[in-house]
């Protein structure tokens, strides 16, 4: 059997991927929240469009969930307007809570808030919406999920937790509207939707008869070991996803009218669930497995040919003759059989390039609260005030009273025939106080004075933050430097953003002696720690080549040291700040690589540091988008 992992010279064609979006929506329709939904990433365009109109048409209850709702609005509260007008508390209904039965739909899903993830994907898991102050019991709801991703390839995508229950991914950015408006764009199903792409509405009775087969598809043991093994040789290590794939391949078996998985039914779960979440091509067999495939023997002599019947005979054959020479149902593929079609159906679907777009994105840090501006800070009613505006109070939105009676004040005597009050207010009426409040970020450059390398280092470390300076006086940011050599850390610079300070302290470094880096990534995460709790985001810089041979006792050895230097990392990365590790050794070095991955760090190897590259590599640090 021919396991090679080797790219595929054919891609899929874009009016096959069409297809394979068109299907999904009748999935969607089938099971609506059976498979978690749909993560369809595509710009905007007319592509786009066709398919939103398409899901528009689907007869399905659709509730859109802005990036800017609160988590009243989100899971339920006090309905204001109605409880000012009758003087009673009267509550309402949540987003999630009006989806039930039917989809949510996420524009710009990338850009979700983890405030706003948790409780999403916590009803999306468990089937109800969490209790809020106003209810003492969860309400049990079921919805899929439609995120809308409009990231860019080298920018970071929807969030991991809400991603992985999404059972279907989509990729339209290679189609153009020429390639959804060829003739013959129908779902590949033979159910009796119409071929209208903006018309794939299952009829009741198409859908009635799907919905009765859905109980009865059976999966053998083989079809669902291949689909782990497909997954696993794709680097997927979420055991949700095969369960997810199971699922989707199950739903497109009844929307075709089969109560058993065949193989196009397996290719469209490969496509759709598998091979968008690939980290890696399938390895390639290795030698005590290809000796381990059975090959036919060369000293068997071949079978012996029956003597042929003479020619005037009139005797008929004997029916155990016919019986034997009969061959007999066809055997069923084996499990690596259907785990060599699917892998090969998911690498068929990827456009070229695809993995290292993925690993980018999945490289790329997601939701991180460090940036240009430092940690945000939604819970705070402190800043310079700006002018109200329209909107509805709840969560961290306060309502402003004056703007609120200002607003409802020309409009009472057109509501004073329908109020009771003295004051008529209305939802329209509300205003929300607003604040302006920005967070300073500090850059915490650790520097590696070790060695006799480390004068020319310092001299293009100086450079560097010299530059960030210039920089960080239109962001009022901060520099901080720890410098570690010998048998100790210090702290050369506090928190500063004066350039004549860096400057003196860095002329006066001296270099040379062992490398304490476990003691410098302990330093710098106690000041990381007092920078947060002063409300300033601490961002780690390493200029080192990552030999540490010092451990946290000051002492050599060299095994010690280097898991001193690993633990410490661990704890850098937990507390959840980002870091940078340039690698300054002359060729990039794996124990460098090591402790940046321990670290969550980004990596970045410089045999020869240049200050102007280091600079720009910390500004990309700096970015929420990288």
């Amino acid at each position: 059997m021919n396991r090679e992992a080797s790219p595929p010279s054919t891609p899929l064609d874009p009016l096959e991927r069409w297809n394979d979006a068109l299907t999904s929506l009748q999935l969607l329709q089938l099971d609506p929240h059976g498979f978690g939904g749909v993560c369809l990433r595509a710009p905007h365009g007319p592509v786009r469009e066709h398919w939103l109109q398409a899901l528009a048409g689907l007869g399905i209850g659709l509730v859109k969930v802005p990036g800017s709702v609160d988590s009243e609005r989100l899971l339920g509260g006090i309905d204001l307007a109605h409880t000012l007008q009758t003087g009673q508390l009267h509550l309402q209904a949540g987003l999630l809570q009006q989806a039930d039965q039917g989809l949510v739909c996420l524009p710009m899903a990338e850009r979700l808030s983890p405030a706003l993830l948790a409780p999403l994907v916590q009803a999306l898991e468990q089937g109800q919406v969490p209790p809020t102050r106003h209810t003492a019991a969860p309400t049990h709801t079921r919805f899929g999920v439609v995120a809308l991703d409009e990231s860019l390839p080298d920018e970071p995508g929807v969030g991991a937790a809400l991603a992985e229950r999404l059972g279907v991914w989509l990729d339209l950015h290679e189609l153009s509207p020429t390639d959804i408006q060829a003739d013959g764009a129908t779902a590949n199903t033979k159910s009796d939707a119409d071929t209208d792409s903006l018309h794939i509405r299952l009829s009741p009775g198409a859908l009635a008869r799907a919905r009765e087969h859905m109980p009865q598809v059976q999966a053998s043991d083989a079809q669902m070991q291949a689909l782990c093994a497909a997954a696993l040789g794709l680097g997927i290590g979420s055991l949700r996803v095969p369960s997810l794939a199971l699922r989707v391949a199950c739903n497109h078996a009844a929307l075709n009218g089969r109560s058993t998985l065949d193989a196009d039914d397996l290719g469209f779960a490969a496509r759709c669930v598998l091979a968008p979440r690939a980290t890696q091509w399938p390895a390639e067999p290795t030698t005590e497995e290809a000796a381990a495939e059975p090959t036919p023997p060369e000293d068997v002599p071949p079978p012996p040919v029956p003597p042929e019947p003479p020619e005037n005979s009139s005797e008929a054959p004997d029916d155990h003759a016919e019986t034997d020479q009969d061959p007999g149902p066809p055997a069923e593929p084996s499990a690596e059989d259907l785990q060599e079609m699917m892998v090969a159906a998911a690498l068929a679907s990827l456009p070229p390039h695809m993995l290292d777009a993925l690993m980018t994105r999945q490289g790329a840090a997601s939701h991180n609260t460090s940036g240009r501006s430092g940690q945000t800070r939604s819970g705070s009613q402190r800043g310079r005030p700006l002018p109200p505006r329209p909107g509805r109070p709840g969560g961290q939105a306060r309502l402003h009273v004056l703007a609120t009676l200002r607003a409802a004040a020309p409009k009472q005597r057109l509501r004073q025939a329908h109020s009771t009050g003295r004051v008529a207010i209305r939802a329209e009426d509300f205003h929300i106080q607003r604040y302006q409040q920005r967070a300073s970020s500090c850059l915490i450059l650790a520097l590696d004075a070790s060695g006799s390398a480390a004068l020319q280092r310092l001299a293009e470390a100086k450079g560097a933050v010299e530059l960030l300076l210039q920089q960080s006086y239109a962001r009022r940011d901060s520099v901080c430097i720890v410098a570690f050599r010998g048998a100790q850390a210090q702290l050369l610079l506090p928190m500063t953003r004066s350039l004549v300070r860096a400057k003196r302290a860095m002329t006066g470094l001296p270099g040379g002696g062992g490398t304490p880096l476990a003691l410098a990534l302990k330093m710098v995460h106690e000041q990381a720690a007092q920078l947060q709790r002063q409300g300033v985001t601490p961002i780690l810089v390493v200029l080192s080549d990552g030999r540490a041979n010092v451990t946290l006792q000051g002492l050599g050895g060299r095994a010690q040291a280097q898991s001193d230097a690993q633990s410490w990392g661990q704890q850098w990365r937990a507390s959840g700040h980002r870091a940078l590790w340039i690698d300054t050794s002359m060729q990039p070095d794996v124990q460098a690589q090591q402790l940046a991955t321990i670290m969550g760090a980004s990596y970045l190897p410089m045999p020869q540091v240049q200050s102007q590259r280091m600079a720009h590599a910390i500004e990309r640090v700096r970015s929420p988008q990288t």
